[in-house]
């Protein structure tokens, strides 16, 4: 299962949907290109706008700015992800 935790400007994502074997699971697909797209907007409109780490099962985000255009998109990300998981 995947697991988002949303606390004071950071997003912690941890875990696997379980649909498939790693590497073959087109949910974890569809949620990892949500996430690495909407990293990507931030980045490229602000390349201050949050930083991020990631670990095998775990993507840490931290965002450092309080722009509207990146709050926007990344609550589009979170809603995005809420009717994929």
């Amino acid at each position: 299962m995947i697991k988002i935790a949303i606390s004071n400007k950071k997003i912690i994502i941890t875990g696997h949907a379980g649909y498939q074997d790693y590497g073959k699971d087109i949910v974890c697909a569809s949620a990892s290109s949500i996430v690495i797209t909407s990293i990507n907007a931030c980045l490229r409109y602000d390349n201050k706008s949050l930083t991020y780490k990631e670990a095998k099962d775990k993507l840490i985000i931290d965002i450092k700015s309080s722009d509207r255009v990146i709050l926007l998109i990344i609550e589009n990300m979170l809603a995005m992800l809420r009717f994929n998981l």
